[in-house]
């Protein structure tokens, strides 16, 4: 190939295009780059006037590719990953000076166990950096990864798709929370006849809790299904519900949410982990091991 061609390239017009070309929207583009409107809309002019095709057409409130932009951004984002794996090649990760922003995607239950420890900790070891969180469901990961939307997740590691590269952190314990605190701990019969709280984002009033159940011929009484963790505290103050949830979200209510964390009172394996996760062709390298 002719790497002439190379050096008539903006490599900040190919970023523009591939936002573009995911958002299909000048506003939600330019707010992705962290740059004005106009700044996009001139990017793209001069993107058309290179390709000498339209690219991007608008149809509504959308802007449709052309056939061009399609067959452009297939070979230019395999390509921008490989070109920001090598400049990332170019300085060491050093914590205590960087000035980096990492896009981190994590579930509600992630976001309220786990998150604050992990400020805490990066205050410390690496005061500058940025973080900017964006709330997701473990099966939108990959494709938030692939699109840029995120740099790493935090999720469940249990149903990935394989092109989601991943390092297992932990694995997860379940717990129930109550808000009636009592030394003695819940009975498999009281477990069983009090009401419960499902927490679910799509909305379901059955969880793995009850396949656990029915594996040992007995069933719960759900009578709420709510799609956060984070309302548990608020929902179960003052009543006799229960919740199940993972054992890091259980000691964060705890800590801060004024309810009591148990054991669940039968034997159960989750055969699930938490993990970090990344997109295959990415490399974050020493600053995501860091």
């Amino acid at each position: 190939m002719n790497r002439n061609e190379l050096r008539k390239a903006d490599i900040n017009l190919m970023v523009v295009f591939e936002a573009l070309m995911q958002e299909r929207n000048l506003t939600r583009a330019a707010e992705k780059l962290f740059v004005a409107q106009p700044t996009v809309s001139a990017a793209l002019a001069r993107l058309r006037a290179m390709f000498n095709d339209p690219l991007l057409v608008r149809v509504g409130n959308r802007m449709e590719p052309s056939a061009r932009a399609e067959e452009v951004i297939k070979y230019l984002t395999p390509a921008l990953d490989a070109m920001s794996v090598a400049l990332s090649m170019t300085h060491d990760f050093d914590p205590l000076t960087s000035k980096m922003t990492f896009r981190i995607g994590l579930s509600d239950d992630v976001e309220s166990g786990l998150l604050p420890p992990l400020l805490r900790a990066l205050r410390v070891e690496a005061p500058n950096v940025v973080v900017v969180v964006q709330h997701v469901d473990y099966w939108r990961i990959p494709d938030l990864l692939a699109a840029g939307d995120v740099t790493v997740g935090i999720s469940q590691t249990k149903g990935l798709p394989a092109n989601a590269k991943r390092k297992v952190l932990r694995t997860l314990q379940a717990r129930v929370v109550r808000a009636d605190k009592s030394s003695t701990p819940l009975s498999l019969d009281e477990f069983c006849q009090r009401p419960h709280v499902q927490v679910s984002p799509t909305a379901n009033t059955q969880g793995v809790v009850d396949d656990w159940l029915k594996d040992i011929g007995r069933e719960r009484k759900v009578v709420l299904s709510v799609p956060q963790f984070s309302s548990l505290p608020a929902i179960l103050a003052g009543t006799d519900l229960l919740a199940c949830c993972p054992d890091y979200a259980a000691q964060g209510m705890e800590r801060w949410g004024n309810l009591q964390a148990e054991t669940l009172p039968f034997d159960c394996c989750t055969g699930a982990g938490h993990g970090l996760v990344e997109h295959y062709r990415q490399r974050p390298g020493r600053a995501l091991a860091a």
